[in-house]
């Protein structure tokens, strides 16, 4: 299976995850931060949740300029992966362990995605590891799930190490490993020191390469 049916097919479970136990989308805390994913109105003067649900865009988004600024060739997994759809962030449940998947809310977001994965490449590249890619966080630490640029494997990284747990082959196979979890939305912690403009998941991952590029 393709990594594109692969999320296709996870999105559809964690929607009919809600709808079965609780008969509702899922909740989320914008942060201000409109989308067509927002099920009904929305104000962002108001700090509260909204009810959404994963969108498939009309045409796929890609990374070429990304790869055109740091003349490399990026898995392409991660077109398909990041490109398909505006979502926020997948709760999951796996043997492995509990985590978030990283999806962008707005295209401002998809944006700053792909600044942070520049961030992310020049890292690796000033540590001299080999080229990773993030799709998300494990558990509460500090531990991000990446994906090796140079087969698409997916495994535990933490920042400034090479990649440490191998957990699937592909991100495809990694996506027929968890299974949706469905959990009450939990309102970020801004930081008066890091503020970022995704509201969750990507604080958490900013957060722990801005500390680390501070280390070095």
């Amino acid at each position: 299976m393709s990594c594109s049916s692969a999320l296709d097919c996870f999105i559809k479970k964690y929607l009919k995850s809600y709808q079965d136990t609780l008969s509702e989308f899922p909740r989320y805390y914008p942060l201000g931060e409109d989308s067509i994913c927002i099920q009904g109105t929305f104000n962002p003067d108001i700090d509260e949740t909204v009810f959404w649900q994963p969108m498939k865009r009309d045409n796929l988004a890609d990374f070429s300029n990304v790869e055109h600024a740091l003349n490399i060739q990026l898995h392409t997994d991660i077109h398909a992966f990041y490109g398909q759809y505006f979502s926020a962030p997948l709760q999951f449940t796996a043997p492995f362990g509990d985590g978030e998947l990283l999806q962008v809310w707005n295209q401002d977001d998809f944006e700053n995605l792909q600044q942070n994965v520049i961030g992310h490449l020049i890292m690796k590249q000033k540590l001299k590891q080999p080229a990773t890619w993030f799709i998300g966080v494990l558990g509460e630490g500090d531990e991000m799930l990446t994906v090796n640029n140079d087969d698409g494997s997916v495994w535990v990284e933490i920042p400034g190490e090479i990649q440490r747990t191998k957990l699937a082959g592909s991100v495809a196979e990694f996506l027929g490993l968890i299974s949706p979890m469905i959990t009450p939305p939990q309102k970020p912690i801004e930081d008066e020191v890091l503020r970022v403009n995704h509201p969750g998941i990507w604080q958490r991952i900013k957060t722990m390469w801005d500390y680390l590029a501070r280390k070095k």
